[in-house]
Order: C-alpha cells, then sequence, then structure tokens
C-alpha cells in the first residue's frame, strides 16, 4: 500500500523544478496562476533567486506548494501514473499540498492561504526573541522531561518530532538558550536552526489567530484521499476538522513521527516524496524499517519510481 509525502520549509532552493517548468506547460499555468494570485511574481523568486527572497517564510510557503503541486500534475497527467494511494500526509505547510492534491482545497486559494500563513507567522514574534534548535540521537521522552525541569518563564517547547532521533524545539530565545546549556550538560547533540521565527509551539497563538478567519472563510471539500494530520498523527476528511485542524497547526507539535507509525500500522509500504529535497524520505527510514521510499524531484526519478513501482 502507498502513502503521498509532500515537505515544509527547508527544502527550498533556487531553481526548483525548472526541469519541470521548462518542458511541460502545464506547469509554466501552475506557476502563472501562482503569480497572478498574489500579484507579484513568485515564479521568478523560485527559477531565479534570489535566494534571499525565497527564504522569507511569506514566499517560502507558496512557493513550496507550487513546486509540489507542479510536480504532481505532472506524475498524473503527463505520464498517467496512478497507483492506488491510501494516505496524503504533508509537513507543516505541506499539508496544503496534500489538500490541493487530493481535490479538497482549490490552488488559487492555497496560495492566499500560505501567503498569509507566512506572514503571519513571521509577524507573531518579533525578530531575535524566537529561535529553534534541533535535538538529535535522543529519545524524545529525555526531551521532554529536559523541557519540563526548567523553572525558567517563557516558551520551550517540541515544535516538529520529526523522527526517531530527530526532535526540534521552539520557544523564546532566552529559554532556548538554557535549554541547549541542559543539552550540552547530558552531551546530547544540538543544532540551532537558521529560521526566521519560532514555528509550532505556543508563542505563534497569534498568528493561528490571525488565519483563523481566512481558514474558516475559504472552501473545503472532502478530499479524495485521507489526510493525515500534523496535529494528531490520525486520517481525517471531514473538511471542518481539516479547518480547524489547519489553525491548530500553527502553534501546535508536527508529529511527523507518530504520522508515520500510523501509516505504516495502516499497511503503507510504500511512501513517496513530491516536492524539493529528500527530507522526508530520510525521516521514513530512519522511522519505518523495510519501508520503500521514493523522491520525485526530476523526471529521472518519475522514470524510477515508475520502475519500482513495476517490481
Amino acid at each position: 500500500m502507498n502513502a503521498l509525502l509532500f515537505p515544509g520549509q527547508g527544502s527550498q532552493v533556487v531553481g526548483m523544478a525548472k526541469e519541470f517548468y521548462d518542458k511541460f506547460e502545464v506547469v509554466k499555468k501552475i506557476f502563472n496562476k501562482a503569480d497572478q494570485k498574489l500579484n507579484f511574481r513568485l515564479s521568478k523568486i523560485i527559477l531565479e533567486g534570489p535566494s534571499e527572497q525565497l527564504q522569507l517564510t511569506k514566499n517560502t510557503q507558496p512557493a513550496i506548494l507550487t513546486v509540489s503541486y507542479s510536480i504532481f500534475k505532472v506524475l498524473k497527467d503527463e505520464f498517467n501514473f496512478k497507483p492506488d494511494f491510501k494516505f496524503f500526509a504533508g509537513h507543516s505547510l505541506g499539508e496544503y499540498s496534500a489538500l490541493v492534491c487530493s481535490n479538497s482545497l482549490d490552488f488559487s486559494d492555497a496560495i492566499y492561504l500560505l501567503h498569509q500563513r507566512g506572514i503571519a507567522m513571521q509577524e507573531a514574534v518579533p525578530v531575535g526573541q524566537g529561535s529553534m534548535v534541533a535535538v538529535l540521537g535522543s529519545k524524545i521522552d529525555l526531551i521532554k522531561d529536559l523541557i519540563n525541569s526548567m523553572k525558567e518563564e517563557g516558551a520551550c517547547e517540541i515544535a516538529n518530532d520529526n523522527a526517531e532521533g530527530q526532535v526540534i524545539v521552539s520557544g523564546d530565545t532566552i529559554k532556548v538558550d538554557i535549554f541547549k546549556s541542559l543539552l550540552k550538560k547530558n552531551n546530547i547533540k544540538s543544532i540551532p536552526l537558521k529560521v526566521s521565527a519560532p514555528f509550532h509551539c505556543s508563542l505563534m497563538k497569534s498568528a493561528a489567530e490571525n488565519m483563523k478567519v481566512k481558514i474558516n472563510n475559504t472552501t473545503f471539500l472532502k478530499p479524495n484521499i485521507e489526510i493525515v494530520s500534523n496535529v494528531n498523527a490520525e486520517p481525517v476528511n471531514d473538511q471542518n476538522k481539516i479547518k480547524n485542524l489547519l489553525i491548530e497547526q500553527i502553534f501546535s507539535t508536527v508529529k511527523w513521527r507518530e504520522s508515520l507509525l500510523k501509516m505504516s500500522k495502516e499497511g503503507i509500504i510504500n511512501f513517496v516524496e513530491i516536492g524539493p529535497g529528500k527530507a522526508l524520505i530520510g525521516m521514513v527510514k530512519r522511522t519505518i524499517k523495510n519501508s520503500n521510499c521514493f523522491s520525485i524531484n526530476s523526471i529521472a526519478d518519475i522514470k524510477n519510481l515508475e520502475d519500482g513501482f513495476k517490481k
């Protein structure tokens, strides 16, 4: 059984999807539609940069959606590749890609929502007052214990439970720095992340409030493939529940490891990542043993995918 995965922020790179853009008219149309909806040339930022513009959250989020959806349409319409997918799942903003590709959310609506989401998340915390750190090689329960042991005021929370041995912590810069010193004392490896805001923690509640009306005023349909939600790692196909979960997602832990385990428990063996980068497939390999993993970044990748599914 198969699941389709869509990446989130951090996978972006200038020039992503250029091969698809140059070869397929359907991709040019999608890029043009994004430009028209946002009223600026997102396509130029994706294809030519500069990198500083692509890295801005308000641009990154709609850019990754545009690339993921473009590759999905090429795979489906140009290569007529239609395996039976039981689940779609997306990492953070990737959940919007999953909803678009499952015909739950219109692409133009999703582009608008992600641009607004990026602005809201960026403006929720003044620059420099929030930070994030990746914790490597440690069990999540130990990380929770260390966080709970701190008595200082402020936010320090698990933002992403990505995979076995890969957890992201987010919060107030001062408290996250104290947490990093705790990690060092316990010989736990950590890497500070270059991010513009502390995503997926309670500091993002104002961003969620900002997005609440926008999401609730957008038309969602029942997806034709069940979406595994970041918030609770459970399949969902009710459009009203999807809206509520997207609002909660902004300030909640991305339960990606739990989502992968849920899909595996439901019989998923083949995991296909569509979009820039290969981060999600790496997380699958660390979490689900004996899984078959495919990443689609190029036309050659599509051929490899077809060959892999024939075996």
